[in-house]
């Protein structure tokens, strides 16, 4: 008698921008193959959603894919915003119809949220349009610094994990409270529960003095590569005014130096100081994952397709 099929599994391969999530995410999906599973790959970067942004954000090229299924790159216009929500639903398509392909899906990236709302059971509060534009309006006015200690003052422990200097994530935890809800204000729920069963969180870590080398020469390496240019040709279609991916680091520094506020050697120093902060919090946020398997950029993807029944 025929064993039944075996039920797909979605992998997550996460980590700190840099460990080498992209290279891991591969080799699983050819060892997987290997053993008569095949993978198909989702993005959880939320920069490389857009199109056009390919140096600064390490995109894979189509070339280098391998001939591997990869989903949810280049769906977005730079003038998109880009919302977590949004990707949730988006992401989460995208695997449920992977799965029915007989595939195993491997949703691979370094954006902690997005991860989260697809791998846990997530569930976000309405919009308010109103109530956005009157935050908004605010945040022009008065700066992060002033929204901050708002928050701060009606939710201490939200604000606390929050960039005080990202205006859009305070504008949305204030948003979410003025509906009266509870907002996760970026942080995973007390005692997630994961929203597909059989599923498997992989992240890979470096060494910190590793990572930050790394990091500091890849940013040197996206100036050289022509990241000036892949920006100064985004101007031309609306990235200084996108409330998300003119503000991607990297891309607000070169937009900064292209329009004479920086010389380029500050540019590419603010983009790697922006780089290890953004790593550390990377770190600290899937550290937090109950049952993540931690491993090294160049670990045996081979054992790690075979440790999953």
């Amino acid at each position: 008698m025929n064993a039944p099929p075996r039920p797909p599994r979605l992998w997550a391969v996460v980590g700190a921008t840099g460990t080498g999530k992209t290279d891991l995410s591969l080799r699983l999906a050819e060892a997987l193959a290997a053993r008569g599973r095949p993978a198909e790959i989702v993005n959880a970067d939320a920069m490389q959603l857009y199109r056009g942004m390919d140096i600064g954000t390490a995109k894979l090229p189509e070339t280098e894919r391998r001939g591997i299924p990869h989903h949810l790159f280049d769906v977005l216009e730079v003038t998109d915003e880009a919302a977590v929500a949004w990707y949730q639903d988006a992401a989460r398509t995208a695997i449920t119809e992977i799965f029915a392909r007989g595939s195993d899906a491997i949703l691979v990236g370094g954006s902690g949220l997005y991860v989260s709302s697809v791998v846990y059971d997530f569930r976000f509060p309405p919009h308010d349009d109103a109530v956005r534009a009157r935050l908004e309006a605010d945040l022009a006015a008065s700066g992060p610094a002033a929204l901050y200690e708002r928050l701060r003052a009606l939710d201490a422990a939200t604000a606390a994990r929050v960039d005080p200097r990202n205006g859009r994530r305070i504008v949305r935890a204030l948003e979410v409270l003025a509906q009266g809800a509870d907002t996760h204000g970026a942080a995973l729920p007390d005692e997630p529960a994961l929203w597909h069963k059989r599923t498997t969180l992989v992240g890979v870590a470096l060494d910190r003095a590793a990572l930050v080398a790394r990091l500091d020469a890849r940013v040197e390496g996206m100036w050289a590569d022509g990241l000036r240019a892949e920006v100064d040709a985004l101007r031309g279609r609306g990235i200084a005014d996108s409330p998300t991916a003119g503000r991607a680091i990297g891309y607000a520094q070169a937009l900064a130096h292209l329009e004479g506020a920086i010389g380029q050697d500050e540019a590419i120093a603010q983009t790697q100081a922006l780089t290890r902060r953004y790593a550390r919090r990377q770190v600290s946020w899937f550290r937090r994952y109950p049952g993540i398997v931690w491993t090294g950029p160049d670990a045996d993807a081979a054992a790690l397709a075979d440790s999953i029944g």
